[in-house]
Formats: C-alpha cells, sequence, structure tokens
C-alpha cells in the first residue's frame, strides 16, 4: 500500500484530498497546526484503518516513521482574512515549511506536489494568464505576504528538482469552491453565501465589475491527481477557465438562495486582481483534464451544504484558533 503525506489536511481542499486518496486505496496521513484547519473536515477518517492524523506545524521539523510515496504539501493560509491577520504564520509556511517538506522527500525518496496559486500572478497585466506570465505582484503590499510565499515556493520547489533531481510537481490553483469552506473566511462565494443566509446585504469590494473563475473542488482534486502522476515537472494552470464579473456572481448567490438583499459597494483592497481566469492548455493537452461539474451544479451542492451547517457557525466571526503572534 502506498502511503502519502497532506500537510494543511484539515483544511478545505487538503480534507477533500484526504477522501480521495483513501478512495485510490493510498494509506494518508494528514497533517495539520489546526490554525484555519478544522477537525470537523476529516472526523469522518478517524476510525479508517489507513487514515492517521499528527498535529503539527510544518514549520518545524517534520518527523513522519515509515516510508512515504508522496508528499503534498498544502498548508497555508489561502483566504485574505487569514493571511492578513498572521502574516508572519504565512510566510514560514511558505519558506520554512516547504524546505522541511523537500527535505523530508529527499530523505524518503517521495514525489512532492505544492500548492501555489493564481495570486502568484498578482494583478495580472496578461488575460487569460498562462504559466509562462511571471505576475504582476507588489512585494511590499498587504497581499505580498501570500503571493511572495507562494513565488518562493515555487522557486524552491524547482531548486530541489534541478538540483537534487526530487520528482517535484506545482499546480496554481485558481478560485476553488465547495463543501467545507468556511463561511467567513473573506473569500467570495462563502462571504456572499453567508450574508445571504444571515439575511444581510451582499457586500461588493469595488464597482463589481473584477472577474473571476470559480472551479469546483471536485474537479480540482481531479485535476491535482492526475499532475501528480504525472511526468510534468513545471507549473500547470487548475481552474475552471469560466469568468464571471463579481457584481453578476453576486446576483447568482440572491438568486440561488431566494433572498431579496440589496448590493451595497465597499472601496477596493490595495492590490486586489482585476482580473482572474485560467489559461488551462497545458493540463487539457497534459493531463487530458478540463472542468466537468457547471457552476450552476456546484452552487446548488455548495449552498445545500452551508445551509445545512447549525445556526451559530453563520455568526463565527473566524473559524479558527489562538496563535502566537511570532
Amino acid at each position: 500500500m502506498k502511503r502519502v503525506l497532506i500537510t494543511g489536511g484539515a483544511g478545505f481542499l487538503g480534507s477533500h484530498l484526504c477522501d480521495r486518496f483513501i478512495k485510490e486505496g493510498y494509506f494518508v496521513i494528514a497533517m495539520d497546526n489546526l490554525i484555519t484547519g478544522d477537525l470537523r473536515n476529516i472526523e469522518h477518517l478517524f476510525k479508517h484503518p489507513n487514515f492517521e492524523f499528527y498535529h503539527h506545524d510544518v514549520s518545524k521539523f517534520i518527523h513522519v516513521p515509515g516510508e512515504l510515496d508522496y508528499i503534498l504539501h498544502f498548508a497555508s493560509p489561502a483566504s485574505p482574512i487569514d493571511y492578513l491577520k498572521i502574516p508572519i504564520q504565512t510566510l514560514k509556511v511558505g519558506s520554512l515549511g516547504i524546505h522541511n517538506c523537500l527535505g523530508l522527500a529527499r530523505v524518503k525518496k517521495a514525489r512532492v506536489i505544492i500548492a501555489s496559486t493564481s495570486e502568484v500572478y498578482g494583478d495580472p497585466l496578461v488575460h487569460p494568464q498562462t504559466e509562462e506570465y511571471w505576475g504582476h505582484v507588489n512585494p511590499v503590499g498587504p497581499r505580498g505576504v501570500y503571493d511572495e510565499a507562494k513565488r518562493f515556493q515555487e522557486a524552491m520547489t524547482m531548486a530541489y528538482h534541478t538540483y537534487h533531481g526530487l520528482e517535484t510537481r506545482i499546480v496554481r490553483i485558481f478560485n476553488t469552491y465547495g463543501p467545507r469552506m468556511r463561511l467567513n473566511d473573506g473569500r467570495v462565494l462563502p462571504a456572499f453565501i453567508g450574508q445571504a443566509l444571515r439575511g444581510e446585504d451582499i457586500t461588493i469590494f469595488g464597482d463589481g465589475s473584477q472577474t473571476r473563475s470559480f472551479c469546483y473542488v471536485a474537479d480540482l482534486v481531479e485535476g491535482i491527481y492526475r499532475l501528480l502522476l504525472s511526468d510534468y515537472a513545471y507549473p500547470v494552470n487548475i481552474g475552471n477557465p469560466a469568468e464571471i464579473t463579481i457584481k453578476q456572481f453576486a446576483e447568482e448567490i440572491i438568486k440561488l438562495t431566494g433572498t431579496d438583499q440589496k448590493i451595497v459597494y465597499k472601496p477596493l483592497p490595495k492590490d486586489d486582481p482585476k482580473q482572474r481566469q485560467p489559461d488551462i492548455t497545458k493540463a487539457k493537452e497534459i493531463l487530458g483534464w478540463e472542468p466537468k461539474v457547471s457552476r450552476a451544479e456546484g452552487l446548488a451542492i455548495t449552498y445545500d451544504y452551508f445551509r445545512s451547517l447549525p445556526k451559530e457557525r453563520l455568526y463565527d466571526e473566524a473559524n479558527h484558533r489562538d496563535f502566537e503572534k511570532r
């Protein structure tokens, strides 16, 4: 039985990856320090004979006994509320964390795939974004702690690949949604649905003309799985190229939830990207992958999940633990 370590395994995306690898017959070790992860995302796996959970911060030395075939480094705050509140931890998980994972991979002779992001493109001057685009990033702006952590992570991964011959893969993830997202983590979709469920007005930052492209989590997981098992070592965009403005998206949420909220506008945060649309040519050609779940279908599933949550969770301002600011 092959063994896989998934860092950030109790998070939104990490927990879905745990499910997928269990389904594929792997022994799964999930690692998470629970700053932004939630044990409720993986509690259904606790009694599974092929699952273990390590409560650990990957920014510190990692020890995993036994063999490892694959390491998926998906530990990182991923929403603006998180990485603006814990900027140092965000930088550390993208630097010390990746260094520890790559070092462990060398010892175990494991293949590594890292979760990069469309944020490496910053506020892009090229549209749609291809993997060859180097980005337009402000390293000292408020979003720089996340953007540069991911860019450094890519550079460190490629250095281990070229210098040490380590088998590495890099996935650049575009906006993803689905069950297990935190309602109040600052990302567009859970923010809109959370406001709708609480009967609040929908808040748009800027004039709503900025665009995003939303990929359902099951599609994303399929793309990640195919990339891990492929022979391609360079970055690959995984996302849904169906682009929509934020204003149009807010209107879709209002229609989906059957509510009658007004849309209110607030100033656009500094360096917020105006456009997001992945060019997925490489994913199609190399992996034979493209998204299958329509936005209407995925939103319906996601809304049903949020609507099923206990009422008190609708009002949680932040779903993560206390931590030391160091």
